[in-house]
Formats: C-alpha cells, structure tokens, sequence
C-alpha cells in the first residue's frame, strides 16, 4: 500500500480488521457446528440452521441497512455496523438454547453485507486513479486472511475451551475494529450526499442487477465445489483426516493471492477482469473433476480455484461505474449476491449428487455456474457497448 498516505493506509487496515472479524464469524461457525449441536442438545441438521440464519442476515441486511444508513455519515455508519456485529456476537456467546443462537446469528448477518460494501467505497475513495481496485483487494484480504489464521486459530480455540469463545474471540476483533475506525479513518464524506431515495434507484437500474447476476450466478461455481470438499476427500479419496484442513487452508492462501490478482485484472479491465476468472473457474472446476479421488491433485485443484475468488473485486469497481448516486446500496448488494450464490451453488450440486452422479458433479455444476456467469457478463458487456453507442449518437445536451 505504498501508494496510500499514512492515514488512508490506517483506514483501509481498521476496515480490513472489521473483514477479518467477519471471516471469522461466518467460517469458524460452521466448523463449530457439532460442538455446539451437542452442547445444545440437538442434532446436526437443527443446528445447522444457525448457519443459515447467518446467511439470511447477510441478503436481508445489506440493502436494509444501507438505504436506512444513508442519511450517516460513513465514518458513523461503519463504527455502528461493526459494533452492532460485536454485539450480536456476544449475544452468539452467551445463547442457551438454539432459539437464541439462530436469533444471535441472523442479527450478526445483518451488517455483515453493508460494512463490507462501505469500506470497499472507502477503500475505492482513499486509492488514487488508476488504484481503487488494488484498495478495494486490501479491504477483502481480511476476509481471506481470516480463512487462512483466524479460522483455524478460533477453530481450536473452540475445539478446546468451547465453542462460544470463537464469538468472543469475533466480539473482541471487532471492538478493536471500530475503536480503530473511530480514531483513524477520515470524517468527511466522500461522493454525493446519499439518502433513501437515491439509493433506491439502484434497483431500477438494468446494469446493476446484470452485475449482481454475475455474481450471484458465477461465484456459484466456487461454493458448488468447495461447500463438498472435505466429504469428497473422505468418501472418494480417503484422505487422511490432516489432509482436510490442509486443503481448506489451500483454499484460503489461493484467494488471498486471487485478490492481489483480481485487483491487478480490475485495474485493467473491469469486464476483462471478470471474465478471466470466470474462465479460470470454468477450467478449474472441470480439473476438479478429473482429479476427484486423489487427495493430493484435488488439493492443489482447490488452491486453483481459490485464486479465482476475487471476482467480487471487478464486480464492484463495474458497481461503482454504473450505480450513480446509489453506491452504498450498490455496493451492499454485490454481497447479498455472493451469498446468494452460496446458496445456489451447493443446492445445485447436492441435487447432483442425490441423482446419483457422483462427487465429480459437483465440479462439472460448478463449470455450468461459471459458463452462466460467463453468459450472464457477456450480456452486460453488450448492454454497456449499446449505451456507448447510443450516447455518441444522440449526444447529452
């Protein structure tokens, strides 16, 4: 970040401090599942369903809140949302039956799309032309740092001394998160004035949703494969219990590489960028396949496919090109999407695998995902050209 001043480089770490929190939360949860069902007194599947009200959070949070949060300050917004995931938390922490949990789980999902959306603006913002998109990549390197460090570290923190000091362990991160924000990211606002109403022309506008559906589409490919990894490695590999982790953390050091790359690609090209790792995903998951029943190839398969994953970062500076005066908003969606492509990626394959076709499918679903989000991008790169055109044959007055 060299090319950042003191305090921009300061923001855009407090920022990151708040996606590393967030990583955290929403990885080391699922891993603690069985820890606490037990603790609970309830089976796996029922227990489950604090997973998912995590992710309902995320899809009905990040618009909510950020048109509602338009009237803030973003500084204020940011400090509020991180705090409010702290507190929901403790809340996780201090559950004492599963009512509880999934209540605390769905209010931690709540500001998780917005405060990423907003500190990708920040980030965009305080980066020089020509740079944004390299801002934007620090700010989701926290979360892909969270699945290579915190995940684990909280994982066995709560393997050992319980499942509700992983929440703790969250809580604490993003206090440290907001206290940071608050004494160094910059109080002015930058950008246009935002409130309801123009944030809300972000869903009247065809660009947009071609965007999101991008996302929502493509990424499904990732999640298809990496949501039945580690039942693959055991059911078609016999892996070695160790080598379960090891992939998951492969998987986790590709996309913190895949950022720095995605950063570079939207730098050069928004659409261009997009499409090259949506063709990357498209030809890993089809050598995801291949390999399957070989531990060790699929494991370097997944760390592949991991370096694809910054497909989020072309998308928003495509977001931050076509949704005017509703970037907040615009912004907050392009996450509600990626969640939603984690549920439609692993539907699609667990149908896959319950017609009988084996965990190869789950790669070849993967590969169709990202044909469609291939298809769904080339759509939207025309849509863009017609405007062009038309703007050059009709000229503004």
């Amino acid at each position: 970040m060299a090319y950042l001043d003191r305090q921009a480089r300061l923001t855009i770490l407090s920022l990151a401090l708040g996606a590393f929190a967030i990583g955290v939360a929403e990885f080391a949860a699922m891993g603690l599942l069985p820890y606490y069902a037990t603790d609970l007194g309830v089976s796996e599947p029922r227990a489950a369903h604090a997973v998912s009200a995590y992710a309902i959070g995320v899809v009905v949070g990040a618009p909510v809140l950020a048109v509602l949060g338009s009237y803030l300050p973003r500084k204020l917004l940011l400090i509020l949302l991180i705090a409010v995931f702290g507190l929901a938390n403790v809340a996780s922490a201090l559950s004492t039956g599963l009512g509880a949990l999934v209540a605390s789980r769905f209010l931690a999902g709540l500001p998780h799309g917005a405060f990423l959306g907003i500190s990708m603006l920040t980030a965009a913002a305080l980066a020089p032309e020509g740079r944004k998109a390299s801002g934007v990549a620090q700010i989701l390197m926290g979360l892909t740092v969270a699945n290579v460090i915190g995940v684990p570290i909280a994982g066995a923190i709560g393997q050992s001394f319980g499942w509700r000091w992983c929440f703790v362990i969250v809580a604490v991160l993003a206090a440290a998160s907001a206290a940071m924000i608050a004494r160094v990211a910059p109080a002015t606002q930058t950008g246009p004035a935002a409130n309801p109403l123009r944030e809300l022309s972000a869903l009247s506008n065809r660009a947009v949703w071609l965007t999101l559906a991008v996302g929502a589409v493509g990424f499904g490919a990732v999640f298809a494969v990496y949501s039945y990894l580690s039942a693959a490695m055991i059911a078609a590999a016999q892996a070695p219990g160790w080598a379960i982790p090891l992939a998951l953390s492969a998987f986790g050091l590709g996309a913190t590489l895949g950022n720095v790359i995605a950063g570079r690609l939207a730098n050069w090209s928004h659409f261009g960028g997009a499409l090259v790792l949506l063709i990357g995903m498209v030809a890993t998951s089809i050598l995801y396949a291949a390999v399957m029943g070989n531990w060790i190839a699929m494991t370097a398969t997944i760390f592949i496919l991991g370096t694809t994953a910054g497909l989020v970062i072309p998308l928003q500076m495509r977001l931050m090109d076509v949704a005017g005066d509703a970037q907040t908003l615009a912004a907050a969606l392009n996450h509600a999407a990626f969640n939603a492509a984690n549920a439609l990626g692993p539907w699609l394959a667990g149908l896959a695998l319950a017609a009988g076709h084996g965990w190869a499918s789950t790669g070849h679903v993967g590969a169709a995902l990202a044909v469609g989000g291939i298809a769904v991008l080339g759509v939207a790169w025309y849509e863009s050209r017609h405007v062009i055109r038309m703007r050059n044959i009709i000229p503004a007055a």
